[in-house]
């Protein structure tokens, strides 16, 4: 049986021992139900006082939200942005605003109860995984997407010393053991990610063996120590292990090789596996067409500048720039896709 997921910008299940659709789980449901709303009244204050200060002028001030703590993958983002909109006066006065907890959705259900334009969170397939999980009453369709930014990239890693060479021959040994030729990651994405592999290579997913690590760190330590036999993990975690000699790369779950990279691609080597940990920029809903329109000319400033280029070559990031009807139908899609990925799990 495929155990139960984790995810780098969400709850984590092994931490309080819950499977999806389990008793525990609706006790954690619960319990980030209770969370929410304490954490949800705690920064109200501060909205509060920032709109009364600041007013609600797109360009004179804005709240950029990371919903996750300092530190991860949402935070990066937002003070990369903040530092490029700084710098070049894009807006005058910008803050990033950390609601952690739930996988995003604490910050995403605060969101959702805005009105003023001046405020952006990054999201995406974090929050969509965190949603179908915990059946959170916060959803990302309650919210305005702007505009689609970047795309990080899970890569396939084993241990150097592993009998596998190429991707076909952990697949061909996967096939042959499905349960004993366990897989890690650093969170539930990863284990979609693995998910999308099994079908793939005509592997039910449930037969599978997938051990969750609270992030890249204890992913390398499981493949280091034996503990796992393959990884699927976020390329800038694990690529400096492969760098440095302790890990095998054997592919990349992208549509196209990363540039810089001579890492090929799960399509080119006969797996249709794409999936990306993409992030979008999502604003409060009921907003006017020109409020809209304003922060999409923002974010598209912003991801112009040189200070952006930089960190997203520093960080391993993949370009990605998509908004209007053609977003709205690709969150949508991610949704089904995703809600599949979960019931294949079981």
């Amino acid at each position: 049986m495929s155990k139960s997921p984790t995810e780098r910008d969400s709850p984590n299940m092994a931490e309080v021992g819950a499977e999806p659709g389990s008793s525990a789980q609706s006790r954690v449901k619960q319990s980030v139900v209770g969370i929410a709303a304490i954490v949800v009244t705690a920064i109200a204050a501060f909205f509060s006082i920032q709109s009364a200060s600041g007013g609600e002028d797109i360009r004179s001030n804005m709240t950029l939200i990371a919903p996750a703590a300092a530190g991860g993958g949402w935070d990066t983002f937002q003070r990369e942005q903040q530092q490029s909109m700084r710098v070049n006066k894009i807006v005058n006065n910008i803050q990033v605003v950390n609601i952690p907890g739930a996988g995003g959705t604490i910050a995403l259900g605060k969101l959702s109860t805005m009105t003023a334009p001046n405020t952006l969170m990054v999201g995406g397939t974090g929050h969509i995984a965190a949603q179908i999980q915990f059946d959170t009453p916060a959803k990302i369709q309650d919210v305005t997407p702007i505009a689609r930014v970047v795309e990080e990239f899970d890569i396939i890693t084993v241990p150097a010393n592993s009998p596998y060479n190429t991707l076909e021959e952990l697949i061909e040994g996967w096939r042959a053991d499905p349960a004993g030729v366990s897989w890690t990651g650093g969170g539930s994405f990863d284990q979609l990610v693995m998910t999308e592999i099994a079908l793939a290579a005509g592997i039910d997913p449930q037969e599978t063996t997938f051990i969750p690590s609270d992030g890249g760190g204890e992913a390398i330590q499981a493949l280091l120590n034996g503990t796992a036999k393959a990884s699927t993990g976020g390329f800038a975690d694990m690529y400096p292990q492969v760098e440095a000699g302790r890990l095998k790369v054997l592919g990349i779950a992208a549509e196209e090789r990363l540039p810089g990279t001579e890492i090929p691609t799960l399509v080119e080597q006969g797996y249709d596996v794409t999936l990306t940990n993409w992030r979008a920029m999502f604003a409060p809903p009921g907003l006017s067409d020109e409020q809209i329109a304003e922060l999409r000319e923002i974010v598209a400033e912003s991801i112009e500048t040189p200070e952006w280029k930089s960190a997203v070559e520093r960080n391993y990031w993949m370009s990605a720039p998509l908004e209007g009807e053609e977003l709205d139908q690709f969150v949508e899609d991610e949704i089904d896709r995703i809600d599949q990925l979960f019931k294949e799990m079981g």
